[in-house]
């Protein structure tokens, strides 16, 4: 059904406490961040939506855990409790509102668990240390670019092992078939995930 923005303004926020028994592997946690690169993403698209990241249960560790790709480290993950509270900067409290969201073709009556669910946590795990080198932050800042400018984007500026978040988030879908619609236009962003007709809204979290 997409996201409305208006979501951000009507929703009322909950600690993580009540919102973690909702929580399923592969959902979606969208940010709109005030920081100086969630500025940019988000001028960029015309949108709240400056973040993404995956969630994923680690049952031995007894932790949500949180895959993302930070433009000041790369690509990581962090326990859910700390995605909530700080910015990838250490920026305290969160910069920003960030909300539960899930794709529905991901979703645990389409099958995403088992061999599906494997495959997309193999793939967030082997990128897990893909650092930027300062070539490849020019190719993200040229998609960047591109997408605030309506280009296509062209072979050459592809993401191969740098990506910015939403393109990281957009691999581990297409790791398991699930494809998230977008224009081509400069990069796939948090916006296009938002937008897509089949990601919905589960909960907005309290950040401070």
């Amino acid at each position: 059904m997409a996201i409305d923005d208006d979501f951000l303004k009507h929703s009322e926020p909950e600690p993580l406490s009540a919102v973690a028994r909702r929580i399923r592997d592969g959902d979606l946690l969208l940010c709109s961040g005030n920081d100086p690169f969630s500025r940019l993403i988000g001028w960029s698209t015309s949108s709240p939506w400056t973040h993404i990241a995956l969630a994923y249960r680690w049952p031995r560790l007894g932790r949500i855990m949180v895959f993302e790709a930070v433009q000041t480290i790369g690509v990581r993950t962090v326990p859910i409790a700390r995605f909530l509270s700080q910015s990838s900067t250490g920026q305290k409290p969160y910069p920003g509102k960030i909300i539960l969201a899930r794709h529905d073709d991901f979703s645990e009556k389409n099958g995403a668990h088992g061999a599906a669910l494997e495959r997309l946590v193999h793939f967030a795990v082997d990128h897990l240390g893909d650092r930027f080198a300062g070539t490849e932050i020019m190719k993200i800042a040229a998609r960047i670019m591109l997408g605030r400018l309506g280009g296509k984007m062209p072979k050459a500026l592809g993401p191969k092992n740098e990506f910015i978040c939403s393109e990281y988030v957009a691999k581990c879908f297409e790791a398991i078939g699930v494809e998230v619609f977008w224009d081509g236009l400069g990069f796939i962003a948090p916006a296009d995930f938002a937008r897509d007709p089949k990601t919905r809204a589960i909960a907005r979290f309290r950040t401070n």
